[in-house]
């Protein structure tokens, strides 16, 4: 039998806990929930988790803080909660790191549609991998899709975050090809992006200071003025 994913809400709305606590529940989920950061820590220390739910605004240690400070050590993919309308605030979440964000107040089936996906990409909820056995070479770089672990020429291992892993794999499953933020937002989120979702222009900012030697000057991923974007490396797929 498969493992039933675990899952950390953190949140400080007791009754909002508690709804999504037994609703994942009733969907095979394992669920544990916490109130703030210091609770969460304790139960990250004792337990393994497969996704965390993570308000932005918390009491002591806020959101975007916790989030910083979890990927500083951890790939565990985090869905940002905000009840905030502005932009440039989900734009933050999304630059320390989190994977996806939904705006309060929210369907509970909205949120558990995106942790499957986010689990889905991540291959939490598959009992194989996509692309397993597949690992993508360019440019001196190895994209293993089956781990889901990005080399640099080096041989170092590049943390990336679930977001920034989905579009690279998008960018290196189709080489030489233009690609609009539609056409990206498709690849990397499917029926779950929203027509202002800018994620994308997030994560292919942060990608390209990981991976471009001047990301000023991108040589990998080419922005085409009007069209979209160009990942202009060759690609070798290896087994």
């Amino acid at each position: 039998m498969t493992r039933s994913p675990h899952i950390l809400i953190v949140d400080d709305d007791r009754e909002l806990r508690q709804l999504l606590t037994a609703f994942l529940g009733r969907h095979g989920f394992r669920v544990d929930a916490a109130a703030d950061g210091r609770a969460m820590a304790k139960l990250l220390e004792t337990g393994r988790f497969d996704l965390i739910v993570l308000d932005l605004m918390l009491p002591g240690e806020d959101g975007l803080a916790l989030c910083r400070r979890l990927r500083a050590t951890s790939r565990l993919p985090v869905i940002m909660l905000t009840a905030l309308a502005e932009e440039t605030d989900r734009i933050v979440g999304l630059e320390m790191g989190a994977d996806d964000y939904v705006v309060k107040p929210f369907s509970p089936r909205e949120l558990l549609a995106r942790i499957k996906a986010v689990l889905r990409r991540t291959g939490d909820v598959s009992g194989k991998p996509e692309g397993e056995g597949n690992t993508l070479v360019f440019d001196g770089w190895r994209l293993d899709l089956a781990r889901r672990e990005l080399h640099s020429p080096d041989g170092v291992l590049m943390p990336l975050t679930g977001g920034e892993f989905d579009l690279l794999a998008a960018f290196a499953q189709h080489p030489q090809r233009v690609l609009s933020r539609d056409q990206l937002l498709d690849l990397t989120k499917g029926r779950l992006a929203g027509a202002y979702d800018r994620s994308i222009d997030v994560q292919l900012s942060r990608l390209r200071r990981k991976i471009e030697a001047d990301p000023n000057e991108p040589a990998l991923i080419k922005t085409v003025r009007g069209g979209g974007y160009l990942f202009a490396a060759r690609v070798e797929r290896r087994w």
